[in-house]
């Protein structure tokens, strides 16, 4: 699916734009899905909405219409097969988000590395990033650090809980080149990758424009999705459930002894 240069630019600088997009109707589907679950969460933010795939228990308590429908969306084969392009055959889903980041007051999100939030050891993962909409400098893309995933550390963070951040582990400010920083734009269907190590955030979103995204983690099934450190992740996150999460072996076979019961 993916061309040599376009696997090459991902391990090179740790994000990638490939040059396809989803069918017309997939992202149709996805919208409407979007529409379903945000009428039936009135009270809560469209920010960031998790697992929304998963069957169990909701960790935010959000009502989710059709999860089978958000699972196949995630497991569409074109994107299984991209995602095998870079990180090898045997596959694990284990987790999404939506960023529904509203029109005139969607939230910012810090720069920060995925791996001072997730529990696999070693910590390996691509996340595939769904544009629902038109994603632009105006409506708050994502901003990626090229090259900034490379190095087996993840950098210093700190706390940060200020409301109108959809995170609150922020990198410190000598750890990244915010000049060095690349916007990713995207129209609907499009989507880019990146790597757990990759330093990104986006700015808040003051436009008209709503800027909704899908957001899939994928792990190679060689690492190990460590339940106890998902424990004290989950406790000192208040929100995510890392202890009860569902996994699902999306391709190939699982080689890093992954409990792939617990919540189905």
């Amino acid at each position: 699916m993916l061309s040599a240069e376009e696997i090459q630019k991902y391990h090179d600088e740790g994000y990638v734009i490939p040059d396809y997009q989803l069918p017309t109707d997939v992202v149709n589907e996805m919208r409407a899905e979007l529409d379903r679950l945000l009428d039936a969460n009135p009270q809560m933010t469209a920010d960031s909405l998790f697992v929304p795939h998963a069957p169990q228990g909701n960790p935010q308590g959000m009502t989710v219409p059709n999860a089978e429908k958000w699972l196949d969306f995630a497991c569409h084969d074109d994107i299984v097969t991209m995602v095998a392009d870079l990180i090898g055959e045997d596959i694990i889903l284990w987790g999404t988000t939506v960023f529904g980041k509203p029109a005139h007051t969607g939230k910012a999100t810090p720069w920060h590395q995925d791996g001072q939030y997730w529990p696999m050891r070693p910590l390996a993962s691509c996340s595939a990033w769904i544009a629902i909409d038109d994603v632009a400098v105006e409506n708050g893309c994502m901003r990626v650090v090229p090259g900034s995933h490379k190095g087996s550390d993840v950098l210093a963070h700190h706390t940060n809980t200020a409301d109108d951040l959809t995170l609150n582990q922020e990198l410190d400010t000598d750890q990244y080149d915010e000049d060095a920083a690349v916007d990713i734009i995207l129209k609907p269907g499009q989507m880019s990758f990146h790597d757990i190590n990759m330093v990104h955030g986006s700015r808040h979103n003051t436009s008209e424009r709503r800027r909704a995204g899908y957001v899939l983690r994928f792990m190679p099934a060689t690492s190990h999705f460590d339940r106890e450190i998902g424990r004290e992740l989950a406790a000192k996150s208040g929100t995510i459930d890392f202890v009860n999460r569902a996994l699902y072996l999306v391709s190939g076979e699982d080689k890093g002894e992954n409990d792939l019961q617990v919540g189905h």
